[in-house]
């Protein structure tokens, strides 16, 4: 049980406040992007306040879905809630047919090449994370709230990501998504950036 114990506080939010940062390289931030609701042209041009950078499966996922609903709340209903930009893997097209839907305003970034998925580590997910049994546990939660399926736009093993990334290209945070239905905290998300940027923080190359 102690060990138990000191594995789940290790896990929270608050716990990995401890953690050394990275920061994005400046490869990455001067890539250039398109898509929906962008300013400017490169992905540095776009984080110009804290900001939560949100890597999605694909569009036909229930898990896509419920994300950027839950997000798109958390942002009109919690006090402090950082900016949010997408990263999808359509076109153009497809993002402004997709958001029109469920979040029409938001940024998101079309990566139909996974460029940026592969510069912040987002690869593939195994049988286990995508089709355990959490994850079925999981899409009932999913379904509960409203949320369907529908026509997959990208690969279909992409696991998701989310970064809160300051406008200096140092990443805050990020949460570790155990399975493609894993759900962070959102609340917790406006502390751990006031949390994040005390003086004795300090960055690490990524």
């Amino acid at each position: 049980m102690k060990d138990e114990s000191k594995h789940k506080t290790q896990n929270t939010p608050q716990a990995r406040l401890r953690f050394p940062m990275k920061t994005v390289s400046s490869d990455t931030l001067h890539m250039p992007v398109e898509g929906v609701n962008l300013a400017e042209a490169t992905l540095g041009d776009q984080i110009q306040q804290p900001t939560l950078l949100v890597f999605l499966r694909h569009f036909g996922c229930i898990f896509c879905r419920e994300m950027v609903r839950d997000l798109r709340k958390a942002k009109e209903t919690i006090e402090h809630f950082p900016n949010v930009i997408f990263v999808y893997q359509g076109s153009v097209q497809d993002g402004q047919v997709f958001f029109d839907r469920f979040w029409p305003g938001v940024a998101a970034i079309a990566d139909t090449s996974k460029k940026l998925y592969q510069a912040f580590g987002i690869g593939s997910g195994s049988v286990n994370k995508l089709f355990g049994p959490m994850v079925w546990s999981c899409a009932i939660r999913a379904g509960i709230k409203g949320n369907g399926v529908g026509k997959p736009v990208g690969d279909v093993w992409t696991m998701p990501g989310m970064f809160l990334i300051q406008p200096s290209g140092v990443i805050t945070w990020q949460h570790q998504f155990a399975h493609i239905g894993d759900h962070p905290d959102l609340k917790s998300i406006p502390t751990i950036q006031n949390h994040m940027l005390k003086p004795e923080a300090t960055a690490i190359p990524a």
